[in-house]
């Protein structure tokens, strides 16, 4: 079966101090990234405080094997020392417009949260990573994305760590944890 990446152009809305691309793909998908996009925009307060500035754009993390990766990156600023940067990411099987979350990547009774926990455990302390409290594992529904052939997990700004260390990302070979991987899933379609 041939496999083509989806074809991806951009979407921008505009409107006083937002300035937000997004990205359009099919239908499907489309609505679900359009909804996501409105909600980031909301979730960042713009509309409550007149002089909130949001700019937004979308990083492609993976195209290709009927998959699609992205984030969505939101700015806003309000004033003070900085303003706040989310992230939001998206995985789609191209033909059906599912949406994953990150339990589907995996095989049932895997104890995933566990394996990718160790991993990511080790990562902050090899990077000598400051956390804010205890580290105390990843949540069943960590943000993530695909990329290559690693699954990129990633915590936003103060949930992991502070504020200096951005937005911290750990990425892991498919091949590290490939006995956990449910073969349907897209990590599963990153193989070969």
């Amino acid at each position: 079966m041939v496999t083509l990446p989806a074809t991806v152009y951009s979407q921008q809305i505009v409107k006083k101090k937002l300035n937000v691309y997004y990205p359009a793909v099919q239908h499907s998908i489309n609505s679900k990234i359009l909804q996501r996009t409105n909600e980031l925009i909301r979730q960042q307060g713009y509309g409550e405080n007149p002089d909130t500035e949001e700019t937004g754009y979308y990083e492609l993390k993976t195209n290709e094997r009927n998959v699609l990766s992205l984030t969505l990156v939101n700015f806003a600023y309000s004033g003070g020392a900085h303003g706040l940067t989310v992230v939001v990411p998206l995985t789609f099987n191209v033909l059906t417009g599912k949406t994953y979350q990150l339990k589907d990547l995996f095989k049932k009774d895997s104890n995933y949260v566990s394996v990718l926990s160790k991993i990511v455990g080790a990562q902050i302390k090899e990077r000598d990573i400051m956390v804010l409290g205890e580290y105390k594992g990843i949540k069943p529904d960590q943000d993530f994305y695909i990329a290559d052939k690693s699954l990129v997990l990633f915590y936003q700004l103060y949930d992991l760590a502070p504020y200096a260390y951005g937005i911290p990302y750990f990425p892991i070979s498919i091949y590290a944890i490939q006995d956990i991987i449910a073969d349907e899933s897209p990590l599963g379609q990153m193989f070969g």
